[in-house]
């Protein structure tokens, strides 16, 4: 059983008129194999919770905490997290012109796991892992994301949590840009590694339909750089119903 923990979390990003507070204060605490729904609307700090996490050098951290099982995440270098068991799939993945996905994931597992996965059993897991995600073998040899549709960019970062095997994933907004057919094999491909691991997942969106899809445990509304309300997934359903309006202040 691992935890992910937040307390108190503030962060301001670096504008031309000084730094701008954008999370005021967030409280947060996952488990292994709980699913959170990260809920509101544009310009709440959703995702800058989800990259300071990661390390985003952009964020900068002026007060609070995160840890994991413990540890300090704050202290660690972006990799160090990667290695302590943290994984980031991005709204936007960014392209690497001149690396093969092969290559590419064949490196990480190598960081993570701390020893070069035997290349037999490697290629097996890879087509596995991609025929369970409907993508064509033909990807593996391509540079990552290198002209990629938006659904394929995340069909691979689900392919890398696969691999990878994470103790906790933060998937910001997966589901935007996606088709009805993309978003269930995306949905599907987070369930599977789920049922087969203790994943605890962080599931940022503004939107409730990849929830009938993924199940959240717990849902959080975020409004103005902190959590204003939280519940289950009856909550998401209030979402669906009212929307945002109430926790919008102007």
């Amino acid at each position: 059983m691992s935890t992910l923990e937040i307390k108190n979390l503030q962060v301001s990003v670096a504008t031309e008129n000084g730094f701008t507070e954008i999370l005021k204060g967030v409280d947060l605490t996952i488990k292994s194999g709980e699913t959170h729904a990260i809920m509101g609307p544009n310009g709440s700090g959703k995702s800058t919770l989800a990259y300071s996490i990661a390390g985003h050098p952009k964020y900068t951290i002026t007060g609070g905490s995160v840890t994991l099982d413990g540890a300090d995440v704050l202290d660690m270098s972006v990799d160090e997290r990667a290695r302590a068991g943290l994984f980031l799939a991005m709204q936007y993945p960014v392209e690497v012109p001149g690396v093969s996905v092969t290559n590419f994931l064949r490196t990480a597992a190598t960081a993570i796991r701390g020893e070069a996965p035997k290349v037999r059993t490697w290629v097996g897991e890879v087509k596995e892992a991609m025929a369970s995600l409907s993508m064509d073998p033909s990807f593996a040899e391509r540079s990552v994301n290198e002209g990629f549709s938006g659904g394929e960019k995340k069909r691979h970062e689900i392919l890398q949590l696969e691999l990878l095997k994470p103790k906790f994933a933060i998937l910001d907004e997966t589901d935007s840009g996606l088709d009805v057919d993309a978003l269930k094999i995306v949905s599907e491909g987070v369930n599977r590694v789920k049922a087969n691991s203790d994943l605890g997942v962080m599931l940022i969106t503004h939107y409730t339909r990849i929830l009938r899809y993924i199940k959240p445990d717990f849902v959080h509304v975020f409004a103005a750089g902190r959590i204003v309300e939280e519940g289950g997934p009856e909550l998401a359903d209030k979402l669906e119903e009212k929307g945002y309006a109430e926790y919008v202040t102007h």
